[in-house]
């Protein structure tokens, strides 16, 4: 409901940015028009400065020349009136006829306020007269009394919010009937798309505006859950063939071990058969290792390895690690070296003692695998802000960094090597990295600093 609260949100907030919007575009639009209707600041402006033009002299009234073109633009004409006689002393040349040439102080009033037949009619005064403008009968609209109370032009702001908030109110309220239909069959929609990724049933009603939106979800959903089931059944079946697999191979590997662990002893024998007998005892273990592995493996992606949480000494399981990876080295071809930075008790985190030693071992195990002529291995354990470090790093053979980048980028354990005959970084490695993810820890693969190979477990305290 999280989302369907903010798409409300997102509406409301659209609405009401748009009516802001909308009535600021309208006062700057009305401005606009209105400045643009009323050029030179309006004819009252006008009335006022051809007063001012007009000058009397010997042989009458003269207008200057500028005046002259600018009413002759807007088609306008004058007349002046004397103050004492009441009569027109001096008019344009384009005075209509109708225009009386004489006048009562009734009807300077009158036209003051109005119009002289049909003619909308602006003033200007001087000391000597009044400057009458005439403008065409379609030219403006004059109101004819104007008036207003003191009481409203008070209340003019008050007034204004109270409209605004009114036409508010009455967008929001239309925009709400128009859209509750739609926000009814939006909601079961946007409830089944927060469900989807949990695999949940849905089952959404195909009515409304969104009936055909429906239909798809409510598809996509059975489509989901089929491929769930059937993944499921099919991540069951591989778990299940393994442990088959697995527990049918272990009889007759054991036979096949104990034959020939018989044969690499049998004083009857060559040296070379013993030898031989001796090769198929050492492959035996090896691919009864790989069964363990691959048994582990398939039991940590499932969640099916009982995990044994418990406060551990991460020094304690390093050293047991390597204590036992030195008894299988005979020939002494790997060298260990064990640095610990702080007092061995501040290294104790949360977790299984068994897996958290089986990684270490299979790290140990791995620089054995890749470096067959022998290496140095170094271990060392840091914390660092909540979490331990345990880096594992040899001076062997290395790593290519295309190699690097599939192990780092490859989830599944069968990398696809250039020649059957090199070993892999494989299933040992996707064993640490498994029992990482169940300690809540990551697993970084790197270059070392002496050429070989470098892997880092994270474990959170």
């Amino acid at each position: 409901m999280k989302g369907m609260a903010k798409l409300i949100r997102r509406c409301v907030g659209i609405l009401s940015v748009s009516t802001f919007l909308i009535l600021a575009l309208n006062v700057c639009l009305f401005v606009a028009i209105s400045m643009r209707q009323t050029a030179n600041v309006g004819p009252w402006t006008t009335a006022k400065e051809t007063a001012q033009e007009l000058r009397k002299e010997e042989d009458g009234y003269v207008l200057s020349r500028k005046m002259e073109m600018e009413l002759a633009s807007e088609h306008a004409w004058a007349i002046y009136i004397d103050n004492e006689t009441l009569k027109v002393k001096w008019h344009t040349k384009e005075l209509p006829q109708t225009v009386p040439m004489s006048y009562t102080a009734s009807e300077i009033a009158q036209l003051t306020r109005g119009y002289i037949d049909g003619y909308p009619t602006y003033t200007g005064g001087t000391e000597d007269g009044l400057m009458v403008l005439g403008y065409p009968k379609d030219r403006y609209w004059k109101h004819m009394t104007p008036s207003w109370d003191y009481d409203f032009i008070k209340n003019v702001p008050g007034t204004f919010l109270f409209v605004l908030g009114i036409n508010i109110a009455a967008i929001s309220l239309i925009y709400l009937v128009t859209n509750t239909k739609f926000l009814k069959s939006i909601t079961p929609i946007a409830q089944a798309i927060e469900k989807l990724p949990s695999g949940e049933a849905i089952e959404i009603s195909q009515r409304g505006l969104l009936a055909g939106l429906a239909a798809k979800i409510n598809q996509t959903a059975q489509i989901l859950q089929a491929q769930q089931r059937e993944l499921r059944r099919r991540e069951m079946a591989r778990a299940n063939w393994i442990s088959g697999v697995s527990h049918d191979i272990r009889t007759p590997l054991s036979m096949v071990m104990g034959y020939a662990g018989q044969l690499a002893v049998n004083p009857l024998l060559s040296e070379l058969e013993r030898e031989r007998a001796d090769i198929i005892c050492q492959q035996s273990i090896k691919i009864k290792n790989l069964i363990n592995d691959l048994n582990l493996a398939s039991k940590l992606e499932y969640h099916m390895q009982p995990f044994c949480e418990e406060a551990v000494s991460l020094c304690a399981i390093v050293r047991q690690s390597a204590a036992d990876f030195i008894n299988s080295d005979p020939e002494g071809n790997y060298k260990i070296e064990l640095e610990i930075a702080d007092n061995p008790e501040v290294y104790r985190v949360r977790g299984d003692k068994r897996l958290l030693a089986r990684a270490i071992y299979n790290l140990l195990d791995n620089s054995r695998t890749h470096n067959p002529q022998g290496c140095c291995i170094q271990i060392d354990i840091q914390k660092e802000a909540e979490a331990c470090i345990i880096t594992v790093e040899d001076d062997g053979v290395g790593i290519s960094e295309d190699k690097l980048n599939k192990l780092r980028h490859t989830s599944h354990y069968m990398m696809d090597d250039t020649g059957i005959e090199e070993p892999r970084h494989g299933l040992g490695l996707l064993i640490v990295q498994q029992i990482a993810a169940v300690h809540n820890g990551t697993v970084f693969f790197d270059c070392g600093k002496y050429g070989g190979f470098k892997v880092q477990i994270k474990i959170p305290l």
